[in-house]
């Protein structure tokens, strides 16, 4: 199942393939040689990328380039301890779509998924091959599985709700997805997590799309300035990828740091939203 039209889907697949081969790049690729790749003239690959992402395919090549994520932090570094006033304290306004999110109680948290359905489905998206999965209540999961495969990606958010019933039914995870897809009508999700581990979740909401934190930031922000390690490890936890924005989470150096589902994708995120920031 796709979330897009034919035309749509055919214009992830084209820029699904121009991305991975401007990120194999050792050096950043002529406009000519990457339209000669994806088999169109130069003219129109530049108008469908230029459409895609908000920018050209030059442009996009100097986000990626490893100095752009301490240009982001100097740029667009989002203070986090202002939080409280920017919805911290829970739901609201997402910047960049409208969310609504509930965590599970301690005791569903206890459980482990006992007596939960957890329904799941494989959807295009931006950013390759993704795994959505839901409960009644909305998004609980969400993984990207071009760096890992399919099983791997399954398997890695299964695991964290052992006892749950898992049944396949996109249909019902669609009209969330596309809603933060299209940033256009409401998003739910069902965050189930430890509480020190919702509150870093929870400080990732307030980070506009576009811009970075780091970890010491969220962890100052939480109240655990010391505990930026386990902030790390929270981030790394965080079981919706893209809606809840780990990836704009960065080391205080202005390195990536780490990515559960791959630093190219994690690169390709930043990337994308800082050219669409900007267009």
């Amino acid at each position: 199942m796709t979330t897009q039209t034919p035309e749509g889907h055919y214009h992830y697949q084209l820029m699904r393939r121009a991305l991975e081969a401007i990120d194999a790049a050792e050096e950043p690729l002529s406009l000519e040689a990457l339209a000669h790749e994806m088999n169109m003239s130069a003219a129109h690959f530049q108008r469908v990328f230029s459409a895609w992402v908000g920018v050209s395919p030059k442009r996009y090549q100097q986000y990626l380039q490893l100095g752009e994520a301490k240009r982001l932090l100097s740029e667009r570094f989002t203070t986090l301890q202002t939080a409280q006033s920017v919805g911290l304290s829970g739901g609201g306004r997402l910047h960049d779509l409208f969310l609504r999110w509930e965590a599970m109680s301690p005791g569903e948290f206890a459980r482990k998924g006992a007596g939960l359905t957890v329904r799941y489905g494989w959807f295009d998206t931006p950013f390759g091959d993704t795994l959505v999965m839901g409960t009644e209540r909305g998004i609980c999961g969400m993984g990207f599985a071009e760096e890992m495969g399919r099983a791997p990606c399954f398997d890695d958010l299964a695991q964290r709700w052992p006892q749950a019933a898992f049944l396949e039914d996109p249909s019902a995870l669609h009209g969330w997805l596309q809603a933060g897809i299209s940033q256009k009508g409401e998003t739910a999700l069902h965050l189930m997590g430890a509480p020190f581990q919702i509150k870093v979740w929870e400080a990732l909401l307030a980070v506009p799309s576009g811009h970075v934190t780091t970890y010491g930031e969220i962890a100052g922000a939480i109240g655990s300035p010391k505990a930026v390690r386990a902030v790390g490890t929270a981030v790394g936890r965080n079981p919706v990828s893209w809606f809840i924005p780990c990836h704009r989470a960065l080391r205080k150096s202005g390195a990536l740091g780490g990515y559960h589902w791959g630093l190219p994708v994690k690169r390709a995120l930043l990337a994308w939203e800082a050219a669409r920031e900007e267009a």
